[in-house]
């Protein structure tokens, strides 16, 4: 991979992971985790599963982020994505200006979310730095 297009994954790893960030700090924050819950609930989900949702957006958010192991974090968000269109979206047309929000954002959301999967950590990942072990005096 050219330092343009580690540069360009990079740019894109960051986006999705502080979109991700964000609306797990959104029903951490402003929907609490019980209003969160609530919700899930009058759809019909479980609801331990808001919590693990609001955990997992958090946590793949820094994750990816940071850098760190982005394809599996990525991949691993695509089920959020999927119930959100399934339970929540998908029966509110495509436009997500349509009321209760549509299909079409959370569908980017996957689309990029695969991209990153495809493209990996691109530059300034964490989980690119070398360890300082590894760095020899002969070569510092």
């Amino acid at each position: 991979m050219n330092a343009q297009t580690r540069h360009a994954a990079a740019l894109l790893r960051i986006s999705l992971g502080l979109v991700y960030l964000s609306h797990g700090l959104l029903k951490l924050i402003v929907f609490t985790p019980a209003g969160t819950a609530g919700f899930f609930e009058s759809l019909g989900l479980p609801y331990f599963l808001a919590h693990f949702t609001i955990w997992f957006e958090i946590l793949g958010g820094l994750a990816l982020i940071l850098g760190f192991k982005s394809t599996l974090v990525a991949i691993t968000l695509l089920p959020i994505l999927v119930g959100s269109i399934l339970w929540v979206h998908g029966a509110n047309g495509w436009g997500f200006n349509n009321a209760g929000g549509g299909w079409e954002y959370p569908a980017f959301l996957m689309a990029t979310s695969l991209a990153v999967a495809l493209l990996g950590n691109g530059a300034f990942a964490v989980e690119s730095l070398k360890p300082l072990r590894s760095i020899s005096p002969a070569s510092a």
